[in-house]
């Protein structure tokens, strides 16, 4: 193998990035022609998309190049969980600097690849071309299978809020990596590695879940969405999160209220939905706050007061937590 994707070339990179991946039985053609072809037996496909730029969302004096390409299917492939959809595929575009060394680009394609079948899709197809930077953009598909989608805008007043997967752990994580630590491990290997619970999506469909997203710009600013779309005010009960003892530990460390984590941090892909009251909700679920009529007070609220500590993530505002 080449040193770096300028010596392979175009060709010789697809060839040997592709020469990596595995397929699934919804993968009708795969990479290799001009467009890929994947089954969608409720012919209807959800779609999501998302870029990574190095320097912004990722480093790699932090992150391997096997970790970026996990994180960069989760965060993908948690938003067609989220819709109630089962993952089916995923496209890869990447620009890369000709210096870039091909086991860079190889360990990338083995992270999208393993996450991949983590969440039951494949690879399918995409583009390389040369840039300046490093910069991934991801376009996952998924299946309905039959359901209905659950859409931001369908939570009612009654409804309970409740949450299942990690929250704050990438933010604490993100704590630790900026001052120079890499422990305690599980929180940075949260934050390079999210482990978005992709089942949990499509099973609260069927539980009846009426609103959902991923928490990937923190969950007052997603339930934030899920309030807007849907026209009502949402109530989290903080006393109701647990709060990991050892991210307490970090809080105290980098003189942070692990709680300023636990709401603004992003990045974890949890699954956050409302359900109708009287639904049983599996042990995986966490009940965390409630939804209410719309009043004068911000669509989300914290212990039925605003939150006004900053936090959040906006590409544009630049505000993260």
């Amino acid at each position: 193998m080449k040193g770096t994707v300028g010596e392979l070339g175009e060709f010789g990179l697809i060839r040997e990035l592709t020469s990596r991946l595995t397929t699934t039985p919804a993968v009708r053609v795969g990479p290799g022609d001009d467009a890929a072809v994947v089954a969608a037996p409720d012919r209807r496909v959800v779609a999501s998309t998302d870029l990574l730029l190095e320097g912004r969302h990722f480093r790699r004096d932090w992150s391997t190049a096997y970790d970026v390409g996990r994180k960069a299917a989760a965060q993908n492939l948690a938003d067609i969980a989220a819709m109630g959809a089962v993952p089916t595929a995923l496209l890869l575009g990447l620009v890369a600097p000709v210096e870039l060394p091909v086991t860079w680009a190889t360990e990338l394609m083995d992270g999208l690849r393993d996450e991949c079948q983590v969440a039951g899709a494949a690879v399918v197809g995409g583009d390389v071309v040369r840039g300046d930077t490093i910069m991934i953009s991801i376009t996952a598909l998924g299946d309905l299978r039959n359901h209905e989608p659950v859409t931001r805008a369908g939570a009612q007043p009654g409804d309970v809020v409740a949450v299942t997967g990690w929250l704050g752990w990438s933010a604490a994580g993100h704590a630790v990596l900026s001052r120079g630590f890499r422990s305690p491990r599980a929180f940075v290997e949260a934050h390079r590695r999210p482990e978005p619970p992709y089942h949990a999506g499509p099973a609260a469909a069927e539980l009846g879940a009426t609103a959902m997203c991923d928490v990937s710009d923190g969950l007052i600013a997603d339930l934030g969405h899920i309030a807007e779309a849907s026209k009502c005010r949402i109530d989290i009960r903080s006393g109701a999160i647990d709060i990991p003892s050892q991210m307490n530990d970090i809080g105290q460390a980098v003189g942070v209220d692990p709680i300023q984590w636990v709401l603004t941090g992003g990045e974890d892909h949890a699954i956050v939905a409302t359900f109708p009251p009287d639904v049983k909700l599996p042990a995986r679920w966490k009940v965390i706050g409630e939804v209410l009529n719309p009043s004068a007070l911000p669509q989300v609220t914290v212990d039925g007061a605003p939150w006004t500590n900053k936090g959040g993530w906006d590409h544009f505002g630049d505000i993260e937590s």
